[in-house]
């Protein structure tokens, strides 16, 4: 049987080999990792017929291209971008057919920061702890691309989407997230979910996959001091000592020392991995249940 794979040919800024992530690890100080875009991974993996939890490649800002060593299916989702094969346009958010032998490049987002590419049959490094995700943070599973190596691919699951396109929701102009308080909302002063809520926070451009950083007012403590370390979760919005909020993401650590001001539901943190540094941040407090609600409605567009 001919070997399946591709060579990556230009391994841009920062591509990783992301499915679902590896749970159930965290009594172990093992984070998920993972998708950021979850919604756009699962979408690139249905156009080609894989299922969900098949790995697809996240690029960063500048995209990537390989050469295919056999012909395959890929599909590009996430962050819109110009994808071209043997520099000929081809389609985005849709199957594409790449022969054997042929570049398939994704150049550079023209909004948001990360596309995902899939490809029949899914990309099929290693797994370790169940997943082959890439988590930046500890280390685990695979390195960031580099250009010249060979990524295997699996044999096709079935046949590709029977569409032209499938809508995706674009980056956001404003990422607007739902923030349930606690565990720590008390070691902060009675108006720093007022603070929150009012706006004047951007992206700031030291965010990557552990955590999305802001730029904006520092948050006024009520209490001194720090805590012991305890468990830290997905979405979890930590204030470090400047007082900026942080969000933390896929690889995230297990635990900190850091309040936590509050918690942000993990249907809800999509937007975050397409916001790009300057976009405008706003928290909104709500209860479990609005968030459980909100959530509901994106999955039901």
């Amino acid at each position: 049987m001919t070997a399946r794979y591709v060579e990556v040919v230009r391994a841009g800024a920062l591509t990783t080999v992301q499915d679902l992530g590896r749970r159930g690890y965290a009594h172990l100080g093992v984070g998920r990792a993972g998708a950021l875009d979850q919604p756009a991974h699962r979408l690139a993996n249905r156009l080609v017929g894989n299922p969900e939890h098949a790995a697809t490649l996240e690029t960063t800002v500048n995209g990537c291209a390989v050469r295919a060593g056999c012909p395959v299916v890929a599909a590009v989702t996430g962050a819109p971008c110009p994808v071209r094969v043997d520099g000929r346009p081809v389609a985005w958010g849709a199957p594409v057919r790449v022969p054997a032998g042929a570049v398939l490049e994704l150049g550079g987002v023209t909004a948001g920061l990360r596309a995902y590419l899939a490809f029949a049959g899914g990309v099929r490094t290693a797994p370790v702890l169940g997943s082959r995700s890439a988590d930046l943070l500890s280390g685990l599973g695979p390195g960031p691309l580099r250009d010249g190596e060979r990524l295997p691919v699996g044999a096709p699951y079935g046949p590709s989407a029977a569409v032209d396109a499938a809508p995706c929701p674009g980056p956001p102009t404003e990422l607007v997230v739902p923030l349930v308080p606690g565990p720590r909302a008390d070691w902060f002063a009675p108006d720093a979910l007022r603070i929150l809520a009012a706006g004047g926070y951007t992206v700031s451009p030291a965010s990557n996959r552990i955590g999305l950083r802001t730029q904006g007012p520092a948050l006024p403590r009520a209490r001194g001091g720090e805590l012991p370390s305890e468990g830290m979760v997905l979405g979890a919005v930590q204030i470090p000592p400047d007082g900026r909020p942080v969000i933390f993401l896929a690889d995230h650590p297990t635990t900190g020392g850091y309040p936590v001001i509050g918690v942000v539901p993990q249907d809800c943190l999509a937007p975050a991995a397409q916001a790009a540094p300057g976009t405008p941040v706003r928290f909104v407090p709500v209860n479990r249940a609005a968030a459980r609600a909100a959530a509901a409605r994106r999955h039901a567009i």
